[in-house]
């Protein structure tokens, strides 16, 4: 692994960073965020799949081991996955690689990154297609289908997209097996488009860098509800979870509540009560667009979470609701696609650019609208 992977990331305290607001860090597009606000440890709430640490040792610090210490000053991380990653070179002191047995000294710089923990979960490889839109050693980009979850969890232990990976790269259902962080981000199991995927752990982690410093270029595209008379936006704020349902997040003032998230749009297509929008993600949090739009009144079309698979906007006759839940059953799920990813490669630094169209779900939702709209 390159030495220079994490001097980017900065922080005081041996917590993991939560903000990156641009009062706190400046406008780090691409740049490494030295002086960005800490947060008061790692949470999952973010698409992208790992957490950032940066420590410095204390100057009454007695020798210890590296491993030791981590585990000792981190709040529920165990030497074991601290070994994990020090193994897979995800741990650096003074800005070099170190073994597990490396003994710590009084003002060490310890900088390190960790996949958020799988809870045990045993991956099964599972002879699921894949639409590859590029490969080669060292990533695999993909166009995921709407309905399948990125990742196992709870409810859904099998079909996923790690159980495809994980019979498509051959590798071992040990949920230990170092080849299994391949993971650098996901998107939610009812949106669709690119991910790209880490093939060893070198990349896997020069890509997580890149997605830290919101290098990585992704654009989506979105059906929501209402006419949106500006052409184009930014919504910013922090997104936290919703202390009501928990499954549901929202836009909250206090910045201590969540994580700074930014979201640019910009109109596409009116078509009446909707609007076709084009959503470029500064941040990566979870529910991002859909918390995003939904705060400004303009919920993602038969989005059921943020109150788009209700009648939003027209007139409530029985023609028109008809019209509705047929395009309720023509896209069946909140109509966002990932349609444009861009990086950096993590070994060749050749900047790379994908997209692919939208799915035949999201057209013929708004070919039906276009066609709405001529005969109204």
């Amino acid at each position: 692994m390159s030495e220079d992977l994490l001097t980017n990331v900065e922080s005081k305290d041996p917590v993991a960073l939560q903000s990156d607001r641009p009062e706190a860090a400046g406008d780090n597009r691409g740049q490494s965020p030295l002086k960005q606000k800490e947060g008061a440890g790692a949470c999952s709430d973010s698409d992208e799949m790992f957490e950032h640490f940066r420590m410095v040792v204390d100057k009454g610090q007695e020798p210890v081991r590296i491993d030791k210490y981590i585990a000792d000053h981190q709040e529920d991380t165990s030497r074991n996955r601290v070994q994990q990653a020090i193994k897979l070179g995800y741990v650096l002191v003074n800005d070099k690689v170190v073994k597990a047995n490396y003994i710590v000294r009084p003002l060490d710089v310890v900088k390190f990154v960790m996949p958020y923990e799988r809870r045990g979960t045993e991956i099964l490889p599972e002879n699921i297609p894949l639409d590859i839109v590029y490969e080669d050693d060292d990533v695999l980009v993909v166009n995921k289908p709407a309905g399948m979850v990125v990742h196992p969890g709870h409810g859904n232990y099998n079909g996923t997209l790690v159980n495809a990976l994980a019979y498509y790269l051959h590798l071992s259902p040990d949920v230990e097996d170092e080849r299994m962080g391949v993971l650098v981000h996901r998107i939610d199991k009812d949106t669709s488009g690119l991910l790209v995927i880490a093939k060893n752990p070198a990349a896997q982690l020069n890509l997580a860098d890149q997605f830290f410093v919101h290098s990585i270029d992704r654009i989506y595209t979105a059906v929501v509800w209402g006419n949106i008379t500006e052409d184009e936006g930014t919504i910013q704020g922090t997104i936290g979870r919703d202390p009501n349902d928990r499954l549901r997040f929202r836009v909250y003032d206090d910045p201590d509540k969540g994580k700074w998230a930014v979201t640019h749009w910009r109109v596409l297509e009116r078509l009446g009560f909707i609007t076709v929008v084009e959503c470029r993600l500064e941040t990566g949090r979870t529910h991002q667009i859909r918390v995003h739009m939904s705060s400004i009144g303009h919920p993602l079309f038969n989005d059921e979470r943020y109150g788009g698979s209700e009648i939003r906007q027209g007139t409530i006759y029985a023609k028109y609701k008809q019209f509705i839940q047929n395009c309720f059953a023509l896209c069946p799920r909140q109509a966002l696609h990932a349609r444009t990813l861009g990086f950096t490669h993590p070994k060749t630094g050749e900047r790379l650019h994908f997209e692919v169209p939208l799915p035949e779900d999201m057209s013929a939702l708004i070919e039906k609208w276009r066609n709405y709209i001529q005969s109204n």
